[in-house]
């Protein structure tokens, strides 16, 4: 059993295909479960606080509404004919037909200054008037029910939800029921009731046009729906989900994922203060999260591609490579046992197996130790070669590929993404270029925008850095990488702290035989302790720190001094609070003209 595994795990193509698995297909899917998980968390926080900011605003507007409404009805109770009518109870049936025409008549002039759908009074005896119970067509029973009893027994206001009946108003009516007594005295003379109708609510409760689907409840403190915003589906009845009922028991406002009815919402309440009910924000979650779901579904599709292509290449390799290898291999092992001229190796493939074969056989012919020691070094010499070659990365192929990765962000909408990647391969174009030492100074602009735009992607703050150039200095020689790295010093180091008001200056002129670059901050300045330790470059073998602002500085200064003389180096003017200016001089060298004569001739 262990000599069979040995023998697996040994085998080139099985490692391929292992190393493939745990390098390749692992990751990316621990990478596509992780990018889900994160996109469904963020999608779900900005909804909840979409949510909870339209419920925090709709809970406002109701309360005033609530505010006002109690005030009007307090208006219609201190009517003094509507209290001199309940003062006393009729005497007879005439009497009793008067106060109904009386009552009415005053109801009519005092409650149209009220915004509701209907207001009712009722004696606190309502057996005592039939004829007006008749009237507003109601029973003379209606005292006996528990509302009434409630009410009457209950000083603070009340809510009702009245269901439609036969015959009576077709859609749910939420009830505010109040009691009230004399102006000067304490002797209960009635009970109104303000019904507000389902096109009331929808006032303040109706679903945002920003949430696609999303359903608004108000549920009072025993879990009863008063009232839906989807043609009440729900009205009347207690809500289906146990679980959001004693979430919303924990605290006053909060967010959960439940599932209704087999369909899975994103649940937002919000306690009002000193009325019974909770406001639930429903959202489905599938309209929340349809584009990741389809994203899945193409990512799953193209995993499944993208395996079955490596799984292809894994056998193509194997078929066309390992294979032939390990034919050779075997007879290598007979030959070197047997010692079969007869059984060498041959083949007429034209590439590196048919190379390898045509090697072997001729190493097989020559038998004698020099000739086939030889001929073992000409080809290790060879392999060498075929893996430095191999190892090689050519410039254009990266650029090419940056380029093709900027095409697709553009194709997919992300500006952002293409903007980066083309930066990127500008600074990579502009660092290397071509392996020469010297540029113009024109490139080495375009490489410090190339790399203040990455930073400014990076970090996603603006840089504000301000460029000064003579056109005469442009296009002048200009030795490579020397203004990056005391870019990335001003933006790290200065304006890091307050992209605000941080800001960056670059001037470049003509100055005699000389290019004068000057880079200013209005930063915080260079530390002393930064500034004690620049004050050693002049010594080859002072100690220097890992600060990156000083190895940045005095890599310029050293390279400077190296290629064109002492008279080069870094001028540095800082003070605590006041900024940074560093001076730079570079030469102006002439066509053909070798750095290093520059350096020569100054040291």
């Amino acid at each position: 059993m262990n000599k069979v595994s040995f023998r697996l795990a040994s085998s080139f193509r099985n490692r391929m295909i292992l190393i493939f698995f745990m390098i390749i297909i692992v990751p990316f899917l621990l990478f596509a479960y992780y990018a889900h998980i994160k996109s469904i968390e963020g999608i779900s926080n900005t909804n909840t606080k979409m949510s909870m900011s339209y419920l925090l605003q709709a809970r406002k507007n109701f309360e005033i509404y609530l505010g006002k409404l109690n005030e009007q009805i307090n208006e219609v109770i201190g009517n003094k004919e509507l209290q001199e009518l309940l003062e006393r109870e009729p005497l007879d049936r005439a009497e009793e037909e008067a106060f109904t025409v009386s009552l009415l008549t005053a109801l009519y002039q005092a409650t149209p200054v009220i915004d509701a759908f209907r207001v009712k009074v009722y004696p606190i005896i309502p057996t005592n008037y039939p004829s007006y119970m008749r009237t507003i067509d109601e029973s003379i029973r209606i005292g006996d029910q528990y509302w009434f009893q409630r009410s009457k027994s209950t000083v603070s206001p009340t809510w009702y939800l009245t269901m439609p009946k036969q015959g009576k108003y077709g859609k749910p009516l939420l009830s505010y029921v109040k009691r009230f007594s004399g102006l000067y005295d304490q002797k209960l003379r009635g009970i109104i009731a303000t019904d507000l109708s389902e096109d009331y609510l929808k006032r303040y409760f109706s679903p945002s046009d920003q949430l696609k689907d999303q359903k608004l409840l108000l549920i009072n403190e025993h879990g009863v729906v008063h009232y839906d915003s989807t043609a009440n589906e729900w009205t009347g009845k207690e809500f289906p989900s146990a679980a959001l009922i004693s979430y919303i028991k924990s605290g006053d406002e909060g967010s959960t994922s439940i599932a209704v009815e087999g369909q899975t919402y994103l649940a937002t309440y919000l306690k009002m203060a000193n009325h019974p009910w909770t406001i639930v924000s429903l959202t489905p979650l599938h309209e929340l999260t349809g584009t990741i779901d389809e994203i899945n579904r193409m990512l799953v599709i193209f995993l499944v591609v993208y395996l079955v292509c490596c799984i292809s290449v894994v056998f193509y390799i194997t078929a066309y490579y390992t294979q032939p290898i390990a034919h050779l291999v075997r007879l290598m092992r007979r030959l070197e046992a047997d010692n079969l001229h007869y059984l060498l190796p041959w083949s007429s493939r034209k590439d590196e197996v048919g190379w390898l074969y045509r090697g072997v056989s001729s190493l097989v012919q020559r038998i004698e130790g020099l000739i086939k020691e030889a001929a073992l070094s000409e080809r290790n010499k060879k392999v060498l070669e075929f893996q430095v070659l191999s190892h090689q990365i050519n410039p254009h192929f990266l650029y090419n590929t940056l380029e093709s990765i900027r095409w697709k962000a553009e194709n997919h909408g992300r500006s952002d993404i293409s903007e980066m990647v083309s930066a990127l391969g500008n600074l990579l174009r502009l660092s290397l270029n071509q392996g020469k030492e010297i540029t113009t100074l024109r490139r080495e602009i375009e490489q410090v925008k190339a790399y203040v735009l990455i930073e400014q992607a990076r970090m996603g703050k603006a840089v504000r850095i301000l460029y000064a150039c003579e056109d005469a200095s442009m296009d002048l020689p200009f030795l490579r990488l020397l203004l990056q790295p005391l870019i990335e010093n001003a933006i790290q180091h200065s304006v890091r702290d307050d992209f605000d008001k941080g800001k960056i200056m670059i001037t470049s002129r003509v100055e005699q035989e000389d290019i004068v670059i000057e880079l200013a901050d209005n930063g915080k300045g260079i530390p002393d302790s930064v500034l004690e330790e620049l004050e050693k470059l002049e010594e080859p073998t002072a100690a220097f720190s890992q600060s990156r602002r000083g190895v940045g500085l005095r890599n310029v200064n050293d390279r400077l001094k190296l290629y064109f003389g002492e008279a080069y180096k870094l001028k540095i003017e800082t003070a605590p609070g006041a900024g940074t200016k560093i001076t730079l001089r570079h030469p102006i060298l002439k066509d053909g003209q070798e750095p290093d004569t520059i350096g020569m001739g100054k040291a």
